[in-house]
Formats: C-alpha cells, structure tokens, sequence
C-alpha cells in the first residue's frame, strides 16, 4: 500500500498563516492542505468542510456554538452574525427562532438592500387574499 502519511490538522495560528499562504488554491484545496481530510477503506480523500470551517472561525475566535460564557450561568449566547455556507444558503439557528417564539410554517416576506437582508414576519391574520 502507497499510503500517503496524513498529517494533523492545522489549528490556531498556524492554521489562519497557512490558509492566507495558500489563497490561490480553492477552498476544497486549502482544507486538504491544512489535514482536514480523511482517507477512506478504498484510498479515496475525502475532505472534511465542516471541520475545517470550524477550525477557521475557532481560530479567528468566532464563537458560534455556545460554550460557557464567562458569567458562569452557560448557555447559548446569540451573535447575531451567520455565514454563507458553501451552498450559497443563510441558515438562521434555533436560538434566533427560539427568541422570537418563531413555530414551523411561520412565514416572511424577505427585502433585498444595497447591503443587507431584512425578514418581515408575515401575521396569518394579515395575509391579504
């Protein structure tokens, strides 16, 4: 077997150093080179986005998952920012529907600006028919 020696993912500093060295590969590429991939039964590579995102926002130390905050109570603290994901979709999480005691079916009308996204809720007492 001609197995290639995985090296351990890049974190921190170095991973954000390694990332900006490697700006003209694609997105896909610079996770490989930074170790997050994995190598099936067959020899094939598969990379892992999601862990290298991860990766990406921990070292920019962009919290996103809630970890204890620094008041001792723990919780979910909302950032109030999302990213694009690679699909081209905005997903706005569970803690932001939870706040506004949003439930399935709840609808919006979206508005485009120059620069930003608004959701309106729309009441289903006010839909106009």
């Amino acid at each position: 077997m001609n197995r290639k020696k995985k090296i351990e993912p890049l974190t921190g500093e170095a991973l954000l150093a390694k990332v900006k060295e490697l700006e003209h590969l694609s997105k896909e590429e610079k996770a490989k080179e930074c170790g997050y991939y994995t190598v099936t039964k067959n020899g094939v590579e598969r990379v892992n986005m999601m862990k290298f995102y991860n990766a990406l926002l921990e070292a920019k130390e962009i919290e996103l998952d809630g970890k204890q905050s620094s008041n001792g109570r723990g919780g979910r603290s909302a950032s109030y920012r999302i990213t694009v994901q690679a699909n081209g979709n905005l997903l706005i999480g569970a803690a932001y529907t939870k706040q506004m005691d949003l439930k399935p079916g709840d609808e919006f009308e979206i508005s485009l600006g120059r620069k930003h996204i608004r959701l309106k809720q729309i009441d289903a007492d006010s839909v106009e028919h």
